[in-house]
């Protein structure tokens, strides 16, 4: 008798979904294969007053929203970034390898104008790289740039009044002299970041490397359709047509954004703490010259 009603149940349950299918999401469609969308865009940590840069405390939500989306077949990664933060691309990369493990689900990354520096490190996340042929990819390297005002200070009659503890605290102070041993120290601790990065791209990308390490890991960027012969990426295409190639003409393919306020900024916590204008500016100007690297 019980086995009679749990049947009768569930064909009534079918039958109620057939009746609501069309006016359903299609997420909620039975049958119909999803693959979530996360897009990572900007420059890696910067923010502006109208563009929150990309960092992990404002992409972390929207990472673990696709991740947790029920039956998606795959997450698909729209990259388009010059770099920036290496700390903020390492955390980025890094939560998304360990939800793709939690949750067993492959990661495709779609690399738009750009996907270099911390851009393409984030990309390397992906169990794929997919680009366009004129996407911009690689630039696997570290660049640090300061200016230097102690002559400019020096006309001005200026005097520069520092005081510090700990010897080398005022290291590379744009008002004072710049001194060899202080841009060793530096160098030394670029190439520590730069020797990270390349363990990073070997683990993600292993024997599909085809290129001399020497060029690979200098710094250069390539056009997507160099960057698959060096294996830095894996094919030509867009989001569209991939996923429908691969999952199917019905594939849904819902983006997962941020939160948002009232007024369409990203929810407290994405924008910069301080209201200063002038590092603001200084803060757009060094964003514009990381895109313009790049001939963007």
């Amino acid at each position: 008798m019980e086995r009679d009603a749990a049947g009768h149940f569930r064909q009534l349950l079918a039958s109620a979904q057939q009746t609501l299918r069309p006016i359903l999401p299609k997420a909620l469609r039975g049958g119909v294969p999803v693959v979530p969308v996360v897009r990572l865009g900007g420059v890696i940590g910067f923010s502006t007053p109208l563009k929150p840069g990309l960092t992990l405390a404002n992409i972390a939500r929207p990472l673990e929203r696709a991740f947790r989306m029920a039956h998606a077949r795959a997450v698909a990664l729209l990259i388009n970034s010059p770099g920036g933060s290496p700390v903020q691309s390492h955390l980025i990369y890094r939560r998304i390898r360990q939800l793709a493990a939690e949750k067993n689900r492959p990661v495709i990354a779609f690399a738009e104008d750009v996907a270099a520096s911390g851009g393409y490190m984030i990309a390397c996340a992906a169990d794929e790289i997919v680009c366009d042929p004129s996407s911009i990819i690689g630039s696997i390297g570290v660049v640090g740039g300061s200016f230097g005002f102690a002559k400019l200070m020096e006309k001005l009659g200026v005097e520069r009044r520092l005081y510090t503890s700990g010897e080398h605290k005022a290291m590379l102070d744009p008002f004072l002299p710049e001194k060899p041993e202080d841009v060793d120290r530096l160098k030394a601790v670029q190439r520590e970041i730069h020797e990270d990065f390349i363990d990073l791209v070997k683990r993600s990308r292993g024997s599909r490397l085809k290129g001399p390490e020497k060029t690979l890991f200098s710094g250069e960027y390539w056009t997507g359709s160099t960057a698959i012969t060096l294996g830095l990426a894996d094919a030509i295409g867009d989001l569209r047509s991939t996923l429908r190639a691969r999952f199917g003409e019905n594939v849904h393919t819902p983006l997962i954004s941020p939160p948002r306020g009232w007024f369409g900024r990203v929810q407290p916590g994405v924008l910069r703490a301080q209201n200063n204008l002038a590092e603001e500016l200084i803060t757009a100007f060094e964003a514009r010259a990381l895109w313009s690297r790049y001939g963007l």
